[in-house]
């Protein structure tokens, strides 16, 4: 059995420890025992486990959303919405927006993915929508969809989303009504995926969007990995930073992008995009599995970025 396989086997038995996602109530369907991984290079592709499952990105989408408002708008409008700090609170926290200086923190936490998703180009929801899923199309090379089920799951039962777009609006960082900007983020968060268009989305940062169809502003990719790196984590993110190391970005559906600039594991060399799915989180909201697979890594191939 190879490293990169042991390391695979003691996350994946870490999946007993977590707990899927129960507040949105199509995502708790899913089975907790699944792991995989993708992990992919200029010349080659690893895939370990789980690797035909689909999932919804939920908040890994939340970096390419970004992405795409502040290559449209340009960072110094952005900075008018929404800042660039980590925050140590939850990323769904309300108490940051009630104080003397209420712009979201960032564009990780969803007061700040809101606001970001009211500032997509286009002029109604189904543009806003569409301008990052096409851009994500271009960046994977494959067309992509959103799960309703897991969308209108999502939009029954978010009362506390809504409570903070009402903030958000109240305080003047809404560029949209609250309904289009909630419905824009949440069809976002559905969009289905798999394990290797992860590892494709996070080489794409790897490579600093090199020779890819989806363009973007270099100083706009450099902002998103330095948000990954800071804030990708939710409350996790200053432990993931000090103790992995790499530019990263988790979903509550158990979804994980992770970013190496340059490093080596087994036959796969230079930038490397990994990928992970494991459903079972942790109170934070990140895959139990998919932090232990992380940290082991990268200390074992040396991949630590800082």
């Amino acid at each position: 059995m190879s490293k990169l396989q042991k390391i695979y086997e003691q996350a994946k038995q870490m999946t007993a420890s977590g707990k899927v996602a129960s507040y949105i109530p199509a995502l708790a369907a899913a089975n907790s025992d699944l792991f995989a991984v993708s992990l992919l290079s200029a010349e080659q592709e690893i895939e370990l486990g789980d690797c035909t499952e689909t999932f919804t990105l939920q908040s890994v989408v939340k970096v390419i959303s970004f992405m795409v408002a502040a290559n449209h708008h340009g960072i110094e409008e952005i900075m008018h919405y929404v800042d660039v700090e980590p925050t140590g609170d939850s990323f769904n926290s309300i108490v940051r927006l009630e104080g003397h200086n209420n712009k979201p923190f960032n564009p990780m936490i969803n007061a700040g993915a809101i606001t970001i998703a009211s500032l997509l180009p286009g002029e109604t929801m189904f543009e806003k929508v569409k301008s990052v899923t096409t851009y994500l199309e271009r960046m994977i090379g494959k067309k992509v969809h959103i799960n309703n089920e897991i969308y209108f799951s999502e939009y029954q039962s978010a009362d506390y989303n809504r409570a903070i777009a009402y903030i958000l609006q109240a305080n003047g960082f809404l560029k949209s009504d609250v309904e289009e900007a909630l419905q824009v983020y949440l069809q976002l968060c559905s969009i289905s995926v798999d394990v290797s268009d992860l590892a494709k989305m996070a080489y794409y940062f790897a490579t600093n969007g090199k020779d890819s169809e989806a363009c973007c502003n270099k100083e706009v990719i450099n902002i998103a990995k330095a948000l990954m790196l800071t804030c990708g984590m939710y409350n996790a993110s200053g432990k993931f930073a000090a103790f992995v190391g790499l530019p990263a970005k988790s979903g509550v559906s158990g979804a994980i992008i992770a970013v190496v600039r340059n490093g080596e594991i087994e036959q796969l060399q230079g930038p490397i995009g990994i990928g992970i799915y494991g459903p079972a989180i942790d109170q934070v909201g990140n895959s139990v599995a998919g932090i232990d697979f992380l940290m082991n890594l990268s200390k074992e191939y040396d991949l630590f970025c800082l």
